[in-house]
């Protein structure tokens, strides 16, 4: 039965070798930055996420006690990732696109990153 159990947590490390693999990968090899936001997003959370899922089971399987650490790290992890990236999107967009070259916003009318508007009553004083 022991066996068994090793090749469960093997097959969770070796799958999520391979998701940190190709997420690594496509970080490099994708063109610009909103192609590149998939990579650690996706593949890589859910590399990260299989090293948990074998930590967990070699926790319970093994040493016949559940750790604590393994759950928060997961959930930390999939808290933040989206966070993150949504963080990346914006920067993006707000260097790189003008309102006029993004796709039609719908009911809004207009795209939230671009809605700030100029007040003319603060002084501007980003130029000192």
């Amino acid at each position: 039965m022991e066996f068994l159990f090793e090749l469960l947590i093997a097959f969770f490390l070796i799958v999520s070798g391979i998701f940190g693999f190709v997420g690594s990968f496509g970080m490099i090899k994708l063109k610009d930055p909103m192609s590149r936001l998939h990579a650690p997003t996706k593949a890589t959370t859910l590399g990260v996420g299989g090293v948990l899922l074998a930590s967990i089971c070699h926790s319970v399987l093994v040493e016949g006690r559940l750790s604590m650490h393994e759950l928060l790290i997961t959930l930390f992890l999939f808290l933040t990732a989206p966070i993150t990236a949504l963080f990346i999107a914006k920067w993006h967009i707000h260097r790189h696109e003008k309102p006029e070259n993004l796709p039609d916003a719908g009911e809004d009318g207009l795209w939230a990153t671009h809605a700030v508007e100029q007040m003319e009553d603060v002084p501007d004083h980003s130029k000192n």
